[in-house]
């Protein structure tokens, strides 16, 4: 059942918020306090601290707006899962692939203590974005001079992480739009590649540092596969909020980081290889209907989400009405402009979070026309 934004956003993005800017002062007072002395010990209290924020937007996936996340993978990767570390590499399909990851985290036990690169933007973003940060995610600026020893110090310092996690890359390195894909398309006719038509062309230096930094301590790399159901539209934090349903398709193929080549040239070719291999996943999948051959795991819907957002309210609504009762602030003129002023603040938030998740839409979901026509005969074929 879908609701109008305006009703649902106060409600939901006061819980957010407010609950978020706890978690994120006690993250700073851990991260003053402890993590100067023990780096272990502070990732160890994080975890579980972090879980009481990022389990509410895995309410809204599960129990809110009911999307359905199948997962396909061997029962032999579903064991692995959460009890190893992983680095990930994932296709970037929709505005909210980086939850549906959290959900399988959640499922597999190890949701505090994922880690991914994101952009540096993202850091700022208030709440989600500090709490990233302080979980140790790694933010680029796109700019590979400053970013390869951010990278390298940062894979460094996850090698000590003293528990299982998943350390999620989107090689694409943007979110897939059809104008994006004529430029990849594009610059794949020019450089003699694989014209892709579901995928763009993976940017493998982040993928190859990774693997040469981590190889030591990550066991396995997860090459998922993202896909929306054509017949469904996809998925954005706000249709989310609405509490639109849909159905997302997650195929999970684990390889042992090992088997992997060891020169960079060879390891960056084996993600463009992976890549080529999902496009085709893809394309199966939107010609014939039939997604993957891996066997379809049953992964549940957990009420631990429920049972956070509970005690959240009952604690925020205690502390609301202590705090309005002690102060009067309702009885004044000024405490009723100061609470409309607070209400509008929080509404700005949430916009500038849903903004922020969200990718820019081509108009048509055909492929764009190009001026060449050997280009447009290849990026047909």
């Amino acid at each position: 059942m879908a609701f109008p934004a305006a009703i649902v956003i106060l409600p939901i993005g006061t819980l957010f918020i407010l609950s978020g800017l706890i978690v994120n002062i006690i993250q700073a007072i851990l991260f003053v306090l402890v993590r100067p002395i023990s780096r272990n010990c502070y990732r160890k209290i994080n975890k579980v601290l972090i879980e009481l924020l990022w389990l509410e937007p895995i309410w809204l996936i599960d129990w809110w707006a009911g999307i359905k996340v199948e997962l396909y993978t061997d029962s032999e990767t579903f064991q692995l899962m959460g009890k190893e570390s992983a680095l990930l590499i994932c296709n970037h399909r929709s505005d909210i692939d980086w939850l549906i990851g959290w959900v399988l985290a959640q499922r597999t036990g190890c949701l505090g203590s994922t880690v991914a690169i994101m952009k540096k933007e993202v850091k700022y973003l208030p709440v989600l974005g500090w709490s990233m940060w302080f979980s140790d995610y790694l933010f680029l600026e796109r700019n590979w001079a400053k970013d390869e020893a951010a990278l390298k110090s940062g894979f460094q310092h996850l090698n000590h992480i003293p528990v299982p996690f998943w350390l999620a890359l989107f090689v694409e390195g943007t979110r897939f739009t059809h104008t994006k894909l004529l430029s990849a398309q594009e610059f794949a006719v020019s450089k003699g590649l694989p014209v892709p038509r579901n995928v763009l062309i993976p940017r493998t230096k982040g993928f190859v540092t990774a693997v040469e930094q981590t190889r030591g301590n990550i066991p396995a790399i997860y090459d998922c596969t993202f896909a929306v159901p054509k017949s469904e539209t996809s998925p954005t934090l706000l249709r989310m909020i609405k509490g639109i349903s849909c159905s997302v398709k997650v195929q999970i193929k684990r390889h042992k980081m090992e088997e992997l080549p060891e020169t960079s040239d060879s390891i960056a070719q084996w993600c463009r290889e992976k890549f080529v291999t999902k496009d085709a996943i893809l394309e199966k999948y939107n010609t014939t209907n039939i997604f993957s051959e891996q066997e379809l795991q049953q992964i549940g819907r957990p009420k631990r989400s429920v049972m956070v957002i509970i005690s959240w309210s009952c604690l925020l609504g205690f502390l609301l009405y202590k705090f309005f009762k002690w102060t009067s602030l309702l009885s004044t003129w000024q405490g009723i402009v100061f609470t409309l002023l607070f209400l509008v603040l929080v509404t700005v938030i949430m916009e500038i979070l849903i903004h922020s998740s969200e990718s820019e839409r081509s108009k048509s979901n055909m492929i764009l026309p190009t001026q060449d026509p050997m280009k447009q005969k290849l990026l047909h074929s």
